[in-house]
């Protein structure tokens, strides 16, 4: 092999290097004594180097093995995160082959995670957009694992019906009947409803903040009050936040209500107490 080859040169070199120091200190007529030593120190430095050399191509196997251990751990948990069968590797391969097929195998498997879990992520916002829109209940699926490929298939099917149904109510509205006969009726859409509902509630809401000389101070409040209706998203979210300030408005008009049946009550009580004649109270019962 090569590589016994440049192991006998480098012996060579090793040779021809201490025949060529040695004929040097004959000329220098260094004594045998000095030769012996000098012979020593070259030794240590060549073992030295040596014994440094094969420490770091041990450190570098100790590492290739360490890192194949952990392949194979990581490697189990991605198999089964991704419900595929466990990683068969060559038993014959060498050790530096084993560990490149196996980190090679790990980044693959670490790519179709991600590009299942990505999808997963595309798919729910899609579904949520969609819930939203036809008031539907969101597709159950386990969101705290990786999803299989049969999951995600349903899914997507699952969302390609919700836009095929999307599209049908946007178009055509929901029917009842057998037939477009004269009783033919058509039912307000989802998203028609939501409509009704914001601008019955908004009229509400403007009517209880001019009642309670109420500006409106969010910009969500600005929206509902100011914006043009058309402009208005009528997601779940905000319907919900517009019954919320609905509901807010309504609290507040009846403890105002409430102060002021108190109020009142102590100025008859105090009118009373005080014998204030009926015709200054009437002047200040206007107010």
């Amino acid at each position: 092999a090569l590589s016994e080859v440049l192991a006998a040169e480098a012996a060579s070199c090793l040779n021809r290097a201490m025949a060529a120091l040695r004929d040097i200190w004959e000329e220098i007529g260094i004594p045998e004594e000095q030769r012996l030593e000098r012979t020593e120190v070259v030794k240590k430095h060549i073992k030295s180097l040596l014994d440094m050399m094969v420490a770091e191509e041990e450190s570098l196997k100790e590492r290739l093995l360490k890192s194949i251990a952990l392949c194979r751990k990581e490697l189990d948990t991605l198999c089964r995160e991704l419900q595929l069968g466990p990683f068969e590797t060559e038993e014959e391969s060498t050790i530096l082959q084993m560990e490149k097929n196996l980190r090679t195998r790990v980044e693959v498997l670490q790519k179709q995670k991600r590009d299942r879990k990505q999808e997963l992520k595309a798919l729910q916002e899609q579904d949520r957009d969609l819930c939203d829109i036809l008031c539907t209940a969101l597709f159950s699926i386990d969101t705290g694992s990786v999803p299989s490929l049969e999951d995600l298939d349903r899914y997507r099917r699952h969302v390609a019906s919700l836009n095929t149904l999307k599209v049908s109510v946007e178009s055509e509205g929901v029917t009842e009947g057998p037939a477009r006969g004269p009783w033919f009726l058509t039912l307000p859409s989802p998203q028609e409803q939501r409509r009704e509902e914001f601008v019955s509630n908004k009229r509400q809401i403007i009517l209880l903040m001019e009642e309670l000389d109420h500006t409106p101070d969010t910009s969500f409040e600005r929206d509902v009050v100011c914006e043009d209706e058309e402009a208005f998203c009528l997601s779940k979210d905000n319907i919900v936040a517009l019954q919320n300030l609905l509901q807010q408005l309504e609290a507040r008009r009846a403890l105002n209500e409430a102060v002021c049946v108190e109020l009142r009550a102590r100025i008859v009580a105090l009118w009373e107490r005080l014998q204030i004649p009926e015709e200054e109270r009437e002047a200040s019962a206007v107010h």
